[in-house]
């Protein structure tokens, strides 16, 4: 596992990582945040890990600009995971086209938010790629979601990011499963959904060496 003790991992997002972690489910949500930051905590108890939640739902890249200060750069991260995008994509195919990121603004601006939290905290990216649960490449939201994901996958590498292929992860279960097995909407996972998401993490983060190793 690439942490190190006493690090901060902090998380920020849409409703995926949000998952009620500011009412009932605080402060981690019930979903992958919090599988993730469970068993990692089973696995290596001695390493002191601190973890927060900073998901909201209906956020858009631009909803994230927005609360950067505060919710990225002001909880002083050592490894900070973004996951952004859904909605930026979605809102196009919905009853508010006028919310919808196109892509080239939404990869500027991640990569203008990533490239702050870096140089003003020092800190070390996760970037975890939108999705949609949906098997059918050329279905409108589908194929869209993909372009979005290459963008995701291209800034990744350029900051030599923890890279998390969500779409893949799911793709890969789609095989032998039903999207509904997943997610009533292709979007919001149940339990199951969010081990899926949890499990592309522990996939990504146990082949990063740590610092110095």
């Amino acid at each position: 596992m690439l942490f190190t003790a006493g690090q901060r991992i902090v998380f920020i997002g849409d409703s995926i990582t949000d998952c009620d972690r500011r009412g009932a489910a605080a402060p981690y949500g019930d979903g992958y945040v919090d599988l993730v930051r469970s068993f990692v905590t089973a696995r290596q108890p001695e390493l002191g890990l601190t973890w927060v939640n900073r998901g909201v739902g209906g956020d858009t890249v631009r909803d994230l600009a927005a609360r950067w200060e505060v919710d990225a750069i002001g909880t002083a991260p050592d490894w900070l995971s973004v996951m952004i995008g859904i909605n930026d994509i979605w809102h196009a195919f919905g009853s508010h086209p006028d919310r919808a990121v196109p892509i080239d603004e939404y990869a500027k601006t991640l990569r203008d938010l990533l490239r702050t939290a870096v140089d003003r905290t020092g800190c070390r990216l996760i970037v975890a790629e939108p999705y949609i649960i949906e098997p059918d490449r050329g279905e409108p939201q589908r194929a869209e979601t993909d372009r979005y994901c290459v963008v995701v996958r291209e800034i990744a590498a350029e900051f030599d990011a923890v890279a998390i292929r969500t779409q893949d992860a799911f793709d890969e279960v789609l095989r032998s499963t039903a999207a509904r097995d997943w997610a009533e909407d292709r979007i919001h996972p149940n339990r199951p959904g969010h081990a899926v998401i949890a499990e592309a993490y522990f996939s990504a983060l146990k082949g990063v060496p740590t610092i110095g190793a």
